[in-house]
């Protein structure tokens, strides 16, 4: 029952920044809505077992930013909660990819909400696991992640606007 109380207060104290990074853009019931399908059971229960489960193998996976590889788990229950959770908001990047016969990959554009919806994810995400600095997170694994160039353009924008606005890198 403790990883349960665990990763509600996790999800609640990311979704409270989600939420006033939102505010800041007037996407106000997105940010009430973001990540709603975090509490069906398809998505609650295999992130419970995986982030809280066993003695925080997930944990050990996290690189300095905060980052782990969601697709190279081990765990295929993790992986398909994932996918869902992926196919489920169209603030991930991945909604907007499709994948080709070939094995690549087509990069659609995002919607605006989509992609505020998106910076606000990362940096709400960022905050909630203590890692603030969301530019830094975000040169860090710009190259996995899969996105058009107008939107890349947005992003690095914004994210060097609130670098500036800041004065320390930091969100």
């Amino acid at each position: 029952m403790l990883k349960h109380w665990k990763y509600l207060k996790y999800v609640l104290r990311h979704k409270w920044f989600v939420f006033v990074a939102c505010l800041e853009y007037g996407l106000i019931w997105r940010g009430i809505k973001h990540d709603w399908h975090k509490f069906l059971p398809s998505e609650w229960f295999p992130y419970v077992n995986f982030f809280y489960g066993k003695k925080s193998e997930a944990i050990q996976r996290r690189d300095s930013t905060g980052y782990y590889k969601p697709t190279d788990t081990g765990n295929a229950a993790f992986d398909f909660a994932w996918l869902l959770h992926q196919k489920r908001a169209d603030h991930h990047w991945q909604w907007w990819t499709l994948p080709e016969d070939d094995g690549g990959f087509k990069r659609l554009k995002m919607s605006h909400a989509a992609r505020i919806e998106m910076l606000c994810d990362w940096r709400g995400a960022g905050k909630a696991q203590g890692y603030p600095n969301t530019w830094e997170w975000y040169e860090k694994n710009k190259d996995k992640i899969l996105i058009t160039d107008e939107d890349r353009v947005w992003i690095e924008r914004e994210l060097d606007l609130q670098r500036k606005y800041n004065g320390t890198g930091v969100d």
